[in-house]
């Protein structure tokens, strides 16, 4: 068990700067590039296992009035929108945005569909974050009634998406879902 432990955690450092590594064909250096590093990993990771989760479980929740399935991952994607919109940059033409974030997590349980939003999301920020440039890191924006700088917000944003990965993998394993990258450790260490 120990071994097995050792896999995931090695595996969950190493991956993220793998990830990174996908950004190569760009020429952005710095934290701009490192941020897309991460938001890439963190997307792959998100729909991976939204994939894995089977369609009968994205109505579950933990409880009365806490988010269901479907509802984090609708969440996640209204979050991705709601940075581009907060940092002051305009949102894709197809995306159609309110302020109501309840109302949007409630606005599908379809899997594929959720899918869909889920990539466009992430795929809007990395486009978004590539249109910035280093100087724009330090201009100052207001969320939630405080200023930040963009920067500030941008860490602020990958620990929210984190935190609700991790919440994501909760819910499935609560739904009897093994994460996909868990799984294959485990196949991995099983076969040595």
């Amino acid at each position: 068990m120990r071994n097995l432990v050792l896999v995931f955690f090695l595996t969950a450092l190493v991956l993220p700067s793998a990830a990174q590594d996908q950004t190569t064909e760009s020429d952005l250096k710095g934290f701009r590039a490192e941020f897309i590093g991460q938001m890439v990993f963190t997307k792959g990771r998100i729909l991976e296992l939204e994939q894995a989760v089977p369609q009968k479980s994205f109505t579950w929740r933990p409880a009365k009035g806490v988010r269901s399935v479907s509802e984090v991952y609708r969440h996640i994607a209204f979050a991705n929108y709601a940075f581009i919109k907060s940092s002051g940059y305009s949102l894709p033409p197809d995306v159609t945005f309110g302020d109501d974030n309840k109302k949007w997590d409630k606005m599908s349980t379809n899997k594929s569909e959720i899918a869909t939003v889920l990539e466009n999301s992430f795929d809007a920020v990395i486009a978004t974050v590539k249109a910035m440039s280093d100087a724009e890191l330090e201009k100052q924006v207001k969320v939630y009634g405080r200023e930040m700088t963009l920067r500030n917000f941008m860490m602020s944003s990958l620990a929210h998406l984190h935190e609700h990965l991790g919440q994501s993998i909760a819910y499935a394993r609560m739904n009897k879902v093994v994460p996909p990258w868990t799984a294959r450790a485990e196949a991995s260490a099983k076969k040595r």
